[in-house]
């Protein structure tokens, strides 16, 4: 990965983290945390990946709310950004930890068993 798309999705992801803290007043965002940007190599597209507290209708609902604030959050993250275009925000819901946890739990049945 290069050092440029590095820096331009720490930006965007420290930028939305203080968006959702500071600036967005959602109740149906509620508890969100950016966990991962991933950008292209042209930079026009940029991949956030939120977790939501909650259950997943509160993710369902909590994403819908990102993508209805997408360009006020687009606008916010290109001020801080030094590129000649924002890359186009798009907005999934990281299960990533879901994965995890499931996958301790059958790890960890697995070794009850053998005892």
């Amino acid at each position: 990965m290069s050092y440029k798309k590095d820096r331009v999705a720490s930006i965007i992801k420290r930028s939305i983290s203080e968006m959702l803290t500071f600036e967005l007043r959602d109740p149906d965002i509620g508890f969100a945390t950016i966990t991962d940007v991933e950008v292209t190599n042209d930079l026009s597209i940029a991949k956030v990946f939120v977790t939501f507290l909650g259950t997943k209708r509160d993710g369902a609902k909590g994403l819908e709310a990102l993508n209805r604030a997408k360009g006020k959050i687009r606008s916010y993250v290109s001020h801080k950004l030094d590129t000649r275009r924002c890359p186009d925000l798009i907005f999934i819901i990281d299960d990533s930890l879901e994965k995890g946890n499931r996958i301790e739990a059958i790890i960890e049945e697995l070794n009850s068993e053998n005892k």
